[in-house]
């Protein structure tokens, strides 16, 4: 059947990523994490200094940042690179996740990503997850989702993947955390966190990531067998 882009959107810790690698897998696609990408920059303006506000030290932090990812088969998942060094535990901690929504928000920093996101999917084939995918960076995606859930079902859900780094933040914490992203994700001038009106909308608070990953695998046969045809 013809390949298709897949584009999944939607607050944070409502379980895109999981169910973005889980139906690449399945469908043999790509999986492009466009999170993990502002992640990798804001590390990297983190530990360099970089003065935000500051045109020309944006403009020398991106080009000299590189982002790529390889695949590992024996975790299942891709692991992300800065610069030719792995950063994917780095880039999950707590205060990277504080920063990423100021830094992401950056117009020049957003349209670099953005253009090296629209050359990963130009082939078809591919499933990214992120704020603006849908929106922005493919809006003429064959799917769309739109993902949401109850802000204590998020909260316990970014805990739990927290304790797996040996990472413990209280649930209060997170949920500040959460809301103040949601807030800065909306509000953004550049590409703000919207549902496109082509969007399947699915609230993940009762659902488990195997039923998430088989609608949106329903949804992607139904398309792929539409533009086959």
């Amino acid at each position: 059947m013809r390949k298709i882009v897949i584009a999944i959107d939607g607050f944070s810790a409502c379980g895109k990523s999981s169910t973005a690698k889980e139906v690449a897998s399945q469908l043999g696609y790509s999986y492009i994490d466009s999170g993990a990408m502002y992640r990798a920059v804001t590390l990297y303006f983190h530990q360099n200094y970089v003065t935000i506000d500051n045109p020309k030290e944006v403009s020398k932090a991106i080009d000299e940042i590189n982002i790529s990812f390889n695949f590992n088969e024996r975790k299942a998942f891709s692991e992300t690179y800065l610069n030719g060094l792995n950063v994917e535990g780095e880039i999950r901690k707590m205060y990277i996740s504080e920063q990423v929504s100021r830094i992401s928000a950056i117009p020049e920093v957003r349209k670099n990503m953005v253009s090296q996101q629209r050359k990963l999917g130009k082939k078809k084939g591919v499933v990214m997850d992120g704020r603006d995918i849908g929106s922005n960076v493919f809006p003429d995606a064959e799917l769309k989702i739109f993902m949401k859930a109850d802000l204590t079902v998020r909260a316990e859900r970014r805990q739990a993947e927290l304790l797996e780094k040996d990472q413990l933040i209280p649930i209060p914490e997170i949920e500040k955390n959460l809301v103040a992203r949601d807030k800065m994700d909306s509000e953004r001038e550049e590409n703000p966190l919207i549902i496109p009106d082509d969007a399947y909308i699915v609230d993940t608070s009762e659902l488990t990531l195997p039923e998430q990953v088989e609608y949106v695998l329903q949804l992607a046969t139904e398309k792929m067998i539409k533009y086959d045809g």
